[in-house]
């Protein structure tokens, strides 16, 4: 967990104290709408639908228990009890009041929280793999590298007002869990051993990312490749590698140079085409790239190059756990899995491997069926403090599938996190299948929305409540977005569900063939979009053909649409084609 060192904390006080004569201006009618709508955004707070909504910043994801118990009091004495965690790593309350918006932020600042650039055209929340620092497959510990941007951009005066919006996200590992490849800047840990350019670095982070490994130790020094230009919104677009390999020691000079080429050329005058995707298209990927480079030869080897003790005294700033020497498996939790099938149903879905022998990686599922995807309530939060405290060195994640994780769990300790966890609601055994829904807060909430999305999400999961079916079935990401914005991240499900308005009505437009990760790859539209009511069925029809098509329980929903296309799900779910599939399909019964 990275700790506040002097100037963290008053950087967050200081934004405090300005924004409660900011508020206090402002309701006194010294300050118009228009003058306070930039600095309440830089603030994290938006107006919604029928209240204000208050973002807060979860840098990459890694929250404390004590952090996490004060959300919780902070639901229960400005909220409605509950909060709800986002794509981007960050936590929202729906129903803050406006004059007690600076209270809330300073009993954040209290335990090292705080809102700042959470909103705003600004540099938003960098995210990153939520197993980061324990995946097996990990190059370097993402969460310094966060941290070094984190601190890089806060409130840098020269990106502070950017054309849109800007996100960043880091994978350091092996495989991309972070979608990299669908936001303004995917950063991507490799090492010079791998094939690539070290650009005559020898040295780097060590394999386990605990330090800096001065001689290199064989593995070839660290870098990252860069992807610049992705992005979901009415515009979709996977992203462009315009450099292969970083090597560390630039990393923020380069993403300044690119910060800059964007700041210069983006355009201001629609912000429907704001955004860096839409300059890296019109310019294309190779002169963007061009640019960047231009730019960078004026910023290269300059005052912001990282150098090795920068990088230690971040790495310092982190308490690490004290892991115990365990043996890789344990005899009870063995025992218990082969006869308890619940028990071993939760463990093949939510518990993940651990780089350090006998702990795994737990994911508490806020995905169960009747509670809106990604919300907690104060009661579960603080309960879930307990466990992280008991169960996993007192911290937790959370990961872009609005999930939350304790990281370090010893193997032993499986079966009675489990039991514990089971009455909270935590324990749905449905990570990676059809169930396991993201889905932005919609027309609930959101005064963007065209649709609401937790009535879709709900129905589908009553739909598909059985779980041995679900497990049949198998990986499958279904997302759900109320409007083009994508908060739901729709463009990347294999499945994806957008709401939108026809004629003052709420309907819901298919898509199939998304996908995040290293292979990302945008949806496709089946046709016409359907009424609420209809939603459920068309997803059975959808699973139906699959089933029916599909080569074998190992080939995933989103590799059959890629080798039959999407014309088979269209014909069945549309009635064009009305033969039943071809193998038999288990049909559901209607909940």
């Amino acid at each position: 967990m990275y700790r506040y060192d002097e100037i963290d904390q008053r950087i967050v006080d200081e934004r405090v104290s300005q924004f409660r004569d900011q508020t206090r201006r402002h309701l006194a009618g010294e300050l118009s709408e228009d003058d306070f709508r930039p600095l309440r955004l830089q603030n994290g707070l938006y107006i919604q639908r029928y209240a204000p909504m208050l973002r807060v910043a979860i840098p990459y994801g890694l929250v404390s228990s004590a952090q996490l118990k004060r959300l919780a009091h902070i639901a229960r004495a400005y909220d409605k009890g509950y909060a709800h965690f986002s794509t981007r790593q960050n936590v929202q309350f729906n129903w803050p009041r406006l004059d007690q918006a600076p209270d809330i932020l300073a009993e954040l600042a209290e335990v090292q929280m705080h809102a700042i650039q959470t909103s705003g055209n600004c540099v938003r929340n960098t995210t990153t793999d939520h197993f980061a620092g324990v995946a097996r497959d990990e190059i370097v510990d993402s969460f310094v590298w966060c941290e070094l941007i984190r601190q890089w951009s806060t409130l840098h005066p020269e990106f502070a007002y950017l054309p849109r919006k800007f996100k960043i996200a880091v994978s350091g590992s092996a495989a991309d869990r972070a979608a990299t490849w669908v936001h303004d800047i995917g950063l991507h840990a490799r090492r010079s051993a791998d094939g690539v350019d070290g650009a005559g670095q020898g040295d780097g982070l060590d394999r386990a990312g605990q330090g800096v490994d001065l001689d290199g130790a064989g593995q070839g020094a660290v870098g990252f490749r860069v992807i610049v230009g992705g992005g979901l919104g009415r515009t979709p677009i996977v992203g462009h590698a315009i450099r292969e390999f970083l090597p560390w020691r630039h990393l923020l000079t380069y993403l300044e140079a690119i910060l800059r080429v964007y700041n210069r050329y983006g355009r201001r005058d629609n912000k429907y085409k704001a955004r860096i995707k839409i300059l890296v298209k019109e310019l294309t990927p190779a002169v963007f790239a061009q640019k960047v480079e231009e730019e960078w030869s004026h910023l290269r080897d300059g005052p912001a190059t990282l150098i090795e003790e920068e990088v230690r005294r971040i790495q310092g700033r982190f308490t690490r756990p004290a892991y115990a020497r365990l043996p890789p498996k344990d005899a009870f939790v063995e025992a218990m899995l082969a006869a308890e099938k619940a028990f071993a149903n939760w463990h093949r879905r939510n518990v993940h491997p651990h780089k350090v022998p006998g702990y795994a990686a737990v994911t508490l599922s806020l995905k169960r069926t009747g509670a809106a995807p990604g919300d907690a309530s104060a009661a579960q939060m603080d309960a879930i403090a307990g466990l992280a405290e008991r169960y996993s060195f007192g911290e937790l994640r959370v990961s872009h599938e609005q999930n939350l994780i304790l990281a370090d769990v010893r193997a032993s300790d499986l079966h009675a996190l489990w039991r514990e966890i089971k009455p909270l609601g935590l324990a749905t055994p449905n990570i990676g299948l059809l169930t396991n829904i993201i889905a932005c807060p919609g027309g609930d909430f959101c005064s963007l929305a065209n649709a609401k999305t937790i009535p879709v999400a709900e129905a589908i999961q009553r739909r598909f409540d059985d779980l041995d079916y679900l497990h049949d079935i198998g990986e499958i990401d279904l997302n759900i977005s109320g409007c083009m914005n994508s908060c739901g991240h729709h463009h990347i499900g294999h499945i994806g569900i957008l709401g939108v308005d026809k004629q003052g009505e709420e309907f819901y437009q298919i898509s199939i063939g998304g996908a995040q990760g290293a292979d990302a790859s945008l949806g496709k539209v089946i046709g016409p979009a359907f009424a609420r009511d209809q939603v459920p069925e068309v997803i059975e029809k959808l699973i139906e053909v699959y089933l029916a098509e599909r080569e074998g329980e190992e080939e995933r929903f989103i590799d059959t649409v890629r080798r039959i296309g999407v014309e088979p799900f269209k014909d069945y779910v549309y009635g064009t084609d009305h033969q039943t599939p071809r193998r038999d399909s288990r049909r559901l019964a209607v909940a």
